[in-house]
């Protein structure tokens, strides 16, 4: 087939802080190959050029496949006079489809200085689960049991959007390590770990609807703290989703994910999101889930993501919202904001611009006024180019939750 070609940009952060690692060197290799195919270096925001990597034809993503991996995977070395050198093993690049490969770096080593949370700063990125061998995920009730912790503990009467998960690596009652994830990051992960992002739109959203819900029926049932567990959720497929530490998020489905950032499936019945379970639909089969490929195919006939999910867990399924993102300023205010507006909304984002430019001096200064003007309107289009969000100047849900949550990391409010 003919040459087709995927971009990775690399973004480099602190690993405390969330600061920007401007003027590292970033060295490219196909994996396993010491063959140096490019060499970037990081702006003042910690980001690159997109690199244009050639990958397999877009047609092997759209079909099951044996014989031929769909993705290409490179190597990736980050080298900074302050910081340790990192290094990436695997990243993942999709024909036509723009990979976001972040780094976070730490001082270089200092006695008694922090490692990183997998104790390395070597990454490897296993292979997407279309491609891999995995377990299939055992069967569990789609509505689950409340807790009862006794008087002390009463579970919340709504659903809440957490601020992080924990997510430990392995199975539950293996030893492995714990990672505080945030929320959107974890679903992004997962995502882009399980589905192809060359997939139907409509597809990318059904499935991250599907991943959101699953996962917040596990917060919200305290299903494995219920259970003497600290953490939220395993990597384990078996049990729940796959997530890999470090790995490459692609930009389509980052922002599927923006798109539906506060919604989950539930039933009229039902307050607790629904345990939306599934499968690949090829390998493995589960009547009365979603069928991964199942849902690509329904996808090129032009169904809705609502339709995608109500062909597989029924007709009566709905979508909800949840009232509260936790860890934020204040919550979306249901409209966007754009040039023209005025109010407390816009003083928000103003405030949270301006303190992120402490940190990202390539966002252009804006008066705090509430007046949503040409200024406002100029940062907010940088800040989205700086962050992989649709540079349109507008600010929709993807932008003010994405604003709130590295306004709490650069202001020390919590950490990345």
């Amino acid at each position: 087939m003919a040459d087709s070609f995927g971009t990775l940009r690399i973004q480099t952060r602190t690993e405390v802080g969330f600061d920007p690692v401007p003027d590292a060197t970033v060295t490219i290799r196909p994996s396993g190959s010491e063959r140096v195919i490019e060499v970037l270096r990081t702006d003042e925001s910690g980001n690159t050029q997109a690199a244009e990597l050639p990958t397999p034809d877009v047609a092997y993503s759209l079909e099951p496949q044996e014989e031929v991996k769909p993705y290409s995977t490179y190597d990736i070395t980050v080298e900074s006079a302050q910081m340790e050198t990192v290094r990436i093993m695997g990243t993942q690049i999709l024909a036509g489809q723009e990979s976001i490969q972040e780094v976070r770096a730490i001082p270089r080593s200092e006695e008694g200085y922090a490692s990183y949370p997998n104790g390395s700063s070597m990454i490897e990125i296993g292979p997407n689960t279309l491609w891999g061998e995995f377990p299939p995920k055992i069967p569990e009730d789609e509505v689950k049991p409340l807790p009862d912790f006794g008087d002390d503990f009463v579970v919340l009467p709504n659903v809440v959007v957490p601020e992080f998960v924990i997510v430990h690596d392995g199975r539950p009652n293996e030893n492995a390590a714990n990672y505080w994830v945030p929320y959107a990051t974890y679903i992004k992960n997962v995502a882009s770990s399980e589905i192809y992002a060359t997939w139907p739109e409509s597809t990318l959203i059904a499935n991250v609807l599907a991943i959101m819900s699953f996962t917040l029926n596990r917060v919200y049932t305290e299903w494995y703290p219920s259970k003497g567990y600290p953490f939220t959720i395993t990597t384990s497929t078996a049990y729940d989703q796959k997530f890999i530490y470090g790995r490459n998020i692609f930009e389509s489905i980052s922002r599927a994910v923006d798109s539906v950032f506060t919604n989950y499936i539930t039933r009229p019945d039902i307050i607790q999101p629904l345990f939306t379970q599934y499968c690949d639909g090829k390998r493995v089969t589960c009547p009365g889930w979603l069928s991964q490929w199942g849902s690509k195919s329904l996808g090129d006939q032009g169904y809705s993501a609502l339709n995608i999910l109500r062909y597989y867990y029924g007709y009566d399924i709905t979508l909800d919202t949840a009232e509260r993102v936790e860890g934020v300023p204040a919550s979306y205010p249901g409209t966007p904001l754009r040039n023209g507006d005025t109010g407390p909304n816009v003083r928000i984002i103003q405030n949270q611009l301006k303190r992120i430019r402490q940190n990202y001096p390539a966002i252009p200064d804006l008066a705090v006024d509430g007046i949503f003007g040409r200024g406002t309107e100029a940062s907010v289009r940088k800040f989205q180019s700086i962050f992989n969000l649709a540079s349109d100047g507008v600010v929709g849900k993807g932008t003010w939750y994405r604003l709130s949550q590295i306004y709490t990391a650069v202001s020390g409010i919590a950490e990345l």
